[in-house]
């Protein structure tokens, strides 16, 4: 009895065990089951498919970035050969080339970022054709101060104290370059209005044709015929031609510019105050930081060769490490400029959510690799111990740079893509010129820290940077993003005047000349198309939906606006050139 009894209480005992292990399990279920809820409801609604349609933008644009950086990069090695007077003079001429002319161009090209994105958003697809039309004509005119500073070379490489020598050379590397300079900015011009689209694979197929045939000129040139830096220059000008043209017939024979392309209008003269004042804070957002970075090469240069050499290897490895969150950058900046032009305003939230998230996590991967490749990462450029050893001091920082470098770029997408540049700008040039760039430079000189220094700077502009723009991005008003937006696009009119549109039937007579005056269905008198394109009258589609926005010129108005723009363009090109005769004479 004793036995059955133990028995019985150890089968009892067993049961209650089982039941509280049952419990506990259950418990811990319902815990686990409402972790994941709360997680689950932290991520935004459709994100998977965001993430998707972000990466087929993402993967080409950094292939295709990385096809643009190896135009430079392949001429720069064929010139190893040369001596090292002829490499410091190409390295120069690239970089005053990259100051001077790439960065303007693609700054200003940044505006179809916001133009294009919106309006391609909105479904009003000829406005698109007559942005690029615009966009053409404005980036063609701003060779001519390009040219104004790439033709004084030479003076300005000698007021710092660089060799004459070097100097020389890279003047007649410069010089041989100017003419490649507005294919250099068609190409740019025409990349942003087929990603604005969605389109990338192109600039992709396109940029790998230029470089083998970059390569192979560099190759007859340097190699077969000898022709040295002359021979660099020029088969650098014809890669540049050859990714505009390549380009352009791609476009044309896959009718890709069939659905936005009326043919040329006069409407493409209506409007250049709005596209300037988007295209010129995109030019500064850009240029403050791409003449920062090559500002502080110059200064490494003012030390000692070995800390060139470093800076010079840590630069381009920043370069391409930045290709990554850069594509997420343009993919973020479509996907916010699209919706916004749709009127979607929680798309664009989503777009600049699920972009910046991802666009971190490949950052991480980066940095991670780099961090843990530190010591032997710059026996790819160099053998000199001394440049390498230098190079991974500043790689032990480089990894946290890199994350808040990304940050940046990619909140800079967002910015550009619902239309905030001006306050972008100012973001950065605070940051930049104002706390970080400063601060470098007193490490570099004032406490004998060198490039360290000099990075530990960079790191503030950066840090400050993507501080600014996640508090800018939090604090946007979307909703008034999305109006402004459909404004752009031309689908919306706007309810107050301002400075960038006027409002329609409203005291536009007291300023509008009758020939040109809107009539009551908002459209006007005027005949805007040259080949009588499928619109109707005032820029106005057979949609309802407008090409132009705001006032239309009459065409005195445009004769006269657009004549002065031209003259002032050419009056500087030729103080340019005055300058360039006074300053070389003085110092030699």
């Amino acid at each position: 009895m004793d036995s059955i009894t133990t028995v019985s209480q150890m089968n009892g005992d067993s049961k209650l065990e089982k039941s509280d292990d049952a419990h506990s399990t259950s418990s811990s279920h319902v815990v686990c089951g409402g972790c994941r809820k709360k997680l689950r409801s932290l991520l935004p609604v459709n994100y998977k498919k965001e993430i998707v349609e972000l990466l087929k933008l993402a993967g080409p644009v950094f292939i295709s970035q990385l096809m643009i950086f190896l135009i430079s990069f392949i001429s720069t090695v064929f010139c190893g050969h040369l001596g090292k007077t002829e490499l410091a003079g190409v390295a120069l001429a690239i970089a005053v080339i990259n100051v001077s002319g790439i960065s303007i161009g693609s700054g200003l090209a940044s505006a179809c970022d916001t133009l294009i994105s919106q309006t391609f958003g909105s479904n009003n697809l000829k406005r698109v054709g007559v942005i690029l039309q615009r966009g053409i004509l404005i980036l063609l005119l701003a060779c001519f101060p390009c040219w104004a500073l790439l033709i004084n070379t030479e003076p300005i490489l000698l007021a710092v104290r660089q060799s004459p020598s070097v100097a020389s050379l890279s003047q007649l590397y410069v010089k041989i370059f100017m003419p490649a300079l507005p294919a250099a900015f068609m190409y740019t011009l025409q990349g942003r209005y087929l990603q604005n689209q969605g389109i990338i694979w192109p600039q992709v197929i396109t940029g790998a044709a230029g470089n083998i045939l970059n390569a192979l000129i560099n190759y007859i040139f340097l190699h077969l015929l000898d022709l040295g830096v002359p021979g660099s220059a020029a088969a650098n000008t014809i890669s540049q031609y050859s990714l505009a043209v390549f380009l352009y017939v791609y476009i044309r024979w896959k009718g890709l510019h069939k659905a936005t392309w009326d043919g040329w209008s006069r409407d493409c003269l209506q409007e250049w105050g709005a596209f300037i004042r988007l295209a010129f804070p995109s030019m500064l957002m850009l240029c403050v930081e791409w003449w920062t970075y090559e500002i502080g090469g110059f200064l490494a240069g003012l030390i000692s060769e070995a800390e060139l050499g470093a800076q010079s290897v840590v630069y381009e490895l920043a370069t391409i490490a930045y290709m990554f969150p850069l594509g997420f950058a343009v993919a973020a900046s479509v996907r916010v400029g699209n919706a916004l032009g749709a009127g979607n305003t929680e798309q664009a939230k989503l777009s600049a959510k699920v972009s910046l998230v991802c666009g971190l996590l490949v950052s991480c991967v980066v940095a991670t690799v780099i961090g843990s490749t530190k010591n032997v990462i710059g026996y790819v450029f160099t053998t000199e111990e001394e440049i390498v050893l230098r190079v991974s001091e500043v790689m032990i920082m480089y990894g946290f740079f890199h994350l808040f470098d990304a940050t940046a770029g990619i909140t800079s997408g967002i910015v550009r893509g619902a239309g905030k540049q001006l306050l972008g700008a100012l973001c950065n040039i605070v940051g930049y010129y104002f706390v970080g760039f400063p601060i470098g430079v007193s490490l570099m000189f004032a406490l004998s820290m060198g490039i360290i220094g000099l990075w530990i700077g960079f790191f503030g502009c950066v840090f400050l940077q993507s501080l600014f723009f996640i508090i800018l991005i939090c604090k946007l008003d979307w909703k008034k993003a999305t109006q402004e937006a459909l404004i752009r696009a031309g689908v919306q009119a706007p309810e107050t005047k301002d400075e960038s549109y006027a409002m329609e039937n409203k005291g536009c007579t007291e300023e509008v000349p009758e020939e040109s005056q809107h009539t009551e269905e908002g459209q006007t008198d005027a005949n805007t198309d040259l080949e009588g394109l499928g619109k109707g009258e005032g820029g106005i589609t057979d949609a309802g939906t407008k090409v132009i926005v705001g006032v239309v010129l009459t065409t005195k108005q445009l004769v006269v606006r657009r004549g002065l723009v031209v003259f002032f363009m050419l009056l500087i090109l030729a103080g340019g050139i005055v300058l360039n005769e006074v300053l070389t004479g003085i110092l030699r």
